[in-house]
Order: structure tokens, then sequence, then C-alpha cells
């Protein structure tokens, strides 16, 4: 299993050292850039199960490809 955790900076190192001493998880850290992608992920994938369920109007992929 995988988990993404949001700590704050003067906590990291903290939690890091925590979890590094126990034989069964290994954790290590993002870049802030990969952080961020996984972030726009999350809003993305929020996005369309909003627009599944109706609660969003979505655009369709004509009119995104004519914006690029």
């Amino acid at each position: 299993m995988k988990i993404l955790l949001d700590i704050k900076d003067d906590k990291a190192s903290f939690i890091l050292e925590v979890l590094k001493n126990f034989k069964y998880v290994k954790a290590k850290q993002l870049t802030n850039t990969k952080a961020e992608a996984i972030e726009g992920l999350k809003e993305a994938i929020e996005e369309v199960k909003l627009i599944k369920q109706g609660r969003l109007k979505g655009i369709p992929a004509k009119e995104l490809l004519n914006e690029l």
C-alpha cells in the first residue's frame, strides 16, 4: 500500500526518521515537481468525478483542443 502524506516542512525530517525505523516501511521524499504533479492529478480526478455526477459542467474535447 502506498500513502501520500502532507507534512509541514519543520516536522518532515522527524517523521521521515521515525518511518525509516520500521523495517517494513520504505520512505522516500518527493521532489516539489512530483508532488505538484500528483496534486494536479488528484484535482483532475475530482473534477472528472464531479462532471460524471452532473455537479460540474465539462467542456467538449474539440473546444479544449482549440484552446491549445
